[in-house]
């Protein structure tokens, strides 16, 4: 006995029906994959805009050590309202870079070369034994993969650019550790390496030759590494100098 299968229901009046889309036909006829997620622009606050500002500033000498600023006044440099300079100031205070004046401001901090001596050598006892252990382990290919960002501290050395390299050298050691997959350990080196960069004293913003120089020593070193070389003293050397 056959069964009787129900016919497609007859909707009613205004009633929505479901159906299912067609695939889109490419124009060989193939299946056309829905676009990827749309990647949105990464928007900075006004605080972290006048933050990057702020830093730019204090590595390229416009605002020396010893100097005192008022957020109102900085406020007024930037086109932004005092808020976002304070916040910006106590984020400056917290990496060294400044001191808050009750009442008066912040004053740019006067670093001594025994106070960044003092950092290169906590950045040795963290940095060197890490860099070292990956030398007996990695082979050349990933030392070499780092030789991008060795080359764009070079450039930003070449066009006398101290903020970019100030960048660019603190995103090349951040590669070189990361190699070795603790992100904590990045974390704080990277908190060292950036107190490491203010400005000493009253003197003025490291000069081209001075930045080519430690640009120099990214490539020897991945030189040494890659060639499976002594690279110790390579790397002390460069953590003792702060251009």
């Amino acid at each position: 006995m056959g069964v009787t299968r129900p016919g497609p229901r007859v909707p009613r009046r205004g009633e929505r029906v479901w159906q299912p889309m067609e695939p889109v036909a490419s124009a060989r006829s193939g299946w056309v994959p829905p676009p990827a997620p749309r990647r949105m622009p990464v928007r900075l606050s006004v605080r972290d805009q006048v933050l990057d500002e702020l830093r730019d500033a204090l590595l390229a000498g416009a605002l020396p050590p010893g100097s005192v600023h008022s957020a109102p006044a900085l406020a007024a440099r930037y086109g932004v309202s005092a808020t976002p300079v304070r916040e910006a100031m106590q984020l400056l205070a917290r990496e060294g870079a400044v001191e808050v004046l009750p009442n008066r401001g912040f004053r740019v901090a006067c670093h001594t070369e025994r106070d960044l001596a003092g950092i290169a050598e906590v950045r040795m006892l963290v940095e060197v034994p890490v860099v070292l252990d990956l030398a007996r382990t990695l082979p050349a290919a990933r030392w070499e993969a780092l030789r991008p960002l060795a080359d764009a501290a070079v450039t930003a050395a070449a066009a006398g650019d101290r903020a970019g390299y100030a960048e660019a050298d603190r995103a090349f050691h951040r590669a070189l550790l990361g190699l070795a997959g603790n992100p904590h350990l990045v974390a704080v080196a990277d908190d060292l390496h950036r107190r490491a960069q203010w400005p000493a004293g009253v003197a003025p913003a490291a000069r081209r030759p001075t930045l080519l120089a430690h640009a120099a020593q990214h490539t020897a070193l991945l030189a040494a590494l890659a060639a499976a070389a002594p690279a110790e003293d390579l790397l002390r050397a460069h953590l003792a100098a702060n251009p």
